[in-house]
């Protein structure tokens, strides 16, 4: 059924009358006669009825009424619709990983809002493999993390947004307690501040531990980057982390990068969705900010 002749029947019950209607719709009398026939034909009823000079609805065409006004409103909320998306409004639900929410993600989302301040963002910080698993499994629309975890499949879109050193570091007095991390076999005399056992900068450490043979006093698990960095500050341990999130406390001098013996220790965070993913307007805003954005 062709909206337009609902649209016609509408305006004719508006306007009383097939000659107005075919005025304030452009249309000549016959094309609005056609389609009104048309219109008949198919529901293989009759709409109107002729009394003396004018047309007036019939029965049945009272009846359709309200059901034609009810499809065309439908179709001028899904005209909003698009012009919402156009103007980028609606919502996201995004899974970040901590370190690049806290350090690196605030003047993306500065920016989105400026461009569109009628969207809303639903954001978790996560850690990398739940914000893949939630990719995969469609609950979450985009998702920034490390690619290093691995097991992204052919199912992912990606945009790789660089690479960033990973580093150890200590404040100043720890430094001299425990100087030296690459010599094997090694007892060292401060605990390890790191978080979840998933995180993969901490796998990455642990791992390099392991085949240093290189124990610590013991590991101090916490759930938040800038505590972790608090602490280190004040003399807790040593901590493993992308440069990025202590560059301030190395430039002023609260933190010291102590060497190890790592073939250049990086991370590559990405920005992904899922492949079936329709990307609407506002996703693409989203991901033109983040791809645009430098944030390493």
């Amino acid at each position: 059924m062709d909206l337009k002749y609902l649209n016609t029947f509408r305006t004719i019950v508006e306007e009383g009358s097939f000659s107005r209607a075919a005025e304030r719709l452009n249309y000549t009398q016959s094309t609005i006669t056609f389609q009104m026939g048309q219109l008949e034909g198919e529901l293989s009823a009759q709409l109107f009825e002729k009394v003396g000079r004018r047309m007036v609805l019939s029965q049945a065409g009272r009846r359709l009424l309200p059901y034609v006004d009810q499809v065309l409103d439908a179709v001028d909320q899904m005209r909003f619709f698009q012009e919402d998306l156009t103007q980028c409004r609606g919502e996201i639900t995004i899974g970040v990983a901590e370190t690049l929410l806290c350090y690196r993600l605030p003047p993306v989302l500065k920016a989105f809002h400026r461009q569109a301040p009628g969207a809303r963002l639903f954001i978790r910080s996560m850690n990398c493999y739940d914000i893949r698993d939630g990719l995969l499994a469609g609950e979450l629309d985009v998702g920034l993390f490390y690619q290093e975890i691995g097991g992204l499949g052919d199912q992912l879109t990606t945009y790789p947004l660089g690479q960033c050193p990973v580093v150890l570091v200590a404040a100043p007095g720890v430094q001299a307690l425990c100087p030296d991390f690459t010599a094997p076999g090694q007892r060292l005399p401060v605990p390890l501040l790191t978080n979840e056992p998933n995180s993969i900068f901490r796998q990455q450490f642990e791992g390099y531990l392991r085949e240093k043979d290189i124990r610590m006093d013991h590991t101090i698990q916490l759930g938040s980057i800038p505590t972790i960095q608090r602490l280190v500050e004040n003399e807790v341990g040593v901590t493993f982390l992308p440069r990025f999130a202590v560059e301030e406390a190395l430039a002023d001098g609260r933190l010291v990068e102590l060497p190890v013996d790592m073939a250049a220790p990086t991370l590559s965070p990405v920005c992904a969705h899922h492949k079936g993913k329709w990307v609407s307007p506002l996703l693409q805003c989203f991901l033109d900010l983040v791809t645009q954005t430098p944030l390493l």
